[in-house]
């Protein structure tokens, strides 16, 4: 029964040994990571991945190293910039390992010096620049921090992608300083705009205005050049109706019986006309010759006639 039980825990123990053997032997590196190998203590080589066989008890996996892009929480930091504002700065970094051998035997923990790295990088960048610009000026900021960071970490064999702020913390002395700033630029846009909008609408009336005034006087203009052209038309009418009917006077005086009738028509208007004045005043001036109508007739007669001998 004893020999039984020893050959048993000899089996066990030979098992054991066996799986231990082959998990020490056999290896399977998963895709986007690196083993790092060391063969007594010495590096040996690195396996990208894949299935591979070691050594027993003469080779191991000293390192495993992920190719993955990596993301690292840089801690917020008290930093003053150029204008002596003590300003709180949060950030994330995004890294990546290149090359598996330096970043093991590089540097301790290139995780932690990144981000230390990016830390007091940040604070250099951020002491050479003014706090209105920390705002305006972040994505250039942030290629500061990253060009830096790069020349730096290339002997850890890890490569910066790049560096993001992800928040600027201000005392509250300079946020109430900032929000006035900003309230009383606000303010001063609305004015101006205000004052442009007033502007453009005196503008505007005074356009109105002026071609208004222009509208009127081209009215007056045609207005006044429509009466001279009907006054001048109305002269012209009344003319040539006088001179026909002068010419038809002294047509109607040439024949028979036509000056009997003119010296009829102009005793009866001598006649009219006295007695109208006689109407109108209690004094009157009577001429000499009114005694003798005839008399002024006929020298109104001998007028007209002269005048129709020079017609005819």
């Amino acid at each position: 029964m004893e020999e039984l039980n020893v050959g048993t825990v000899l089996s066990v123990g030979f098992a054991i040994a066996v799986i231990i053997t082959i998990i020490k032997t056999a290896r399977i590196v998963p895709q986007r990571s690196n083993f790092v190998i060391e063969r007594l203590g010495k590096y040996s080589r690195t396996l990208d991945s894949g299935f591979h066989l070691l050594i027993p008890f003469v080779d191991k996996v000293a390192y495993i190293q992920s190719l993955k892009e990596e993301v690292i929480d840089v801690d917020r930091q008290a930093t003053v910039t150029k204008d002596n504002i003590q300003v709180g700065i949060n950030g994330v970094l995004y890294i990546q390992v290149i090359d598996a051998y330096k970043a093991s035997y590089g540097i301790n923990d290139y995780r932690y010096a990144a981000s230390q790295l990016a830390q007091t990088t940040m604070r250099s960048v951020i002491g050479q620049t003014d706090l209105d610009k920390t705002f305006e000026e972040r994505a250039a900021i942030n290629e500061e921090v990253v060009k830096a960071l790069d020349e730096a970490a290339a002997p850890w064999g890890i490569k910066v992608l790049r560096y993001e702020i992800s928040d600027i913390e201000l005392p509250v002395s300079i946020k109430d300083a900032l929000e006035q700033q900003m309230r009383a630029e606000r303010e001063r846009r609305a004015a101006i705009a205000k004052s442009e909008g007033e502007r453009q609408a005196m503008i505007n009336v005074s356009e109105g205005q002026k071609q208004e005034v222009i509208n009127l006087s081209e009215g007056e203009k045609m207005k006044q050049i429509n009466e001279a052209e009907g006054r001048a038309r109305e002269i012209e009418l009344i003319a040539i109706a006088t001179a026909e009917g002068l010419s038809k006077i002294a047509i109607a005086i040439s024949e028979p019986g036509g000056r009997d009738a003119v010296n009829l028509r102009v005793a009866e208007q001598y006649v009219k006309e006295f007695g109208n004045l006689a109407k109108a005043n209690n004094t009157m001036i009577i001429p000499a010759e009114l005694a003798n109508i005839g008399g002024a007739v006929a020298g109104i007669t001998e007028v007209l006639k002269q005048t129709t001998g020079r017609t005819s």
